[in-house]
């Protein structure tokens, strides 16, 4: 079986740095992606897909991601269910990312071609 996920999309906000009790970081991030589709006005239309990504690579995309940056990413589809405040089940499918490319340079010029598992 096969469960692999590529997409190319643009961060609709800045990515969350967390740690658990271990002290393991974790970030989470939404990926817009736009959709092959047109709405039924023909305008665009976009799927936003929760992302997580762990360890240093959750530290550089924190550090070097920024809201609307051109992103690309590459993991696999997780799906987990929890109980909410309510008592609620609440069932959240997501992106396990492996990498995390940095597609597009920084404000000031510079490259930003990064692969978030390299060091930075």
């Amino acid at each position: 079986m096969i469960n692999r996920v590529v997409l190319v999309g643009r961060m609709t906000k800045d990515a969350e740095l967390r740690k658990t009790t271990a002290g393991t970081s974790v970030a989470s991030f939404t990926l817009a992606v736009d959709n092959r589709a047109k709405g039924a006005n023909g305008e665009k239309t976009a799927s936003f897909i929760p992302c997580t990504i762990w360890n240093q690579q959750a530290e550089n995309v924190v550090r070097f991601v920024k809201k609307g940056s051109l992103v690309g990413v590459e993991g696999r589809l997780n799906q987990r269910s929890y109980q909410n405040k309510d008592g609620k089940n609440v069932q959240v499918i997501e992106v396990i990312c492996d990498s995390v490319q940095f597609l597009e340079r920084k404000e000031d010029g510079a490259p930003n071609v990064l692969d978030s598992s390299e060091s930075a």
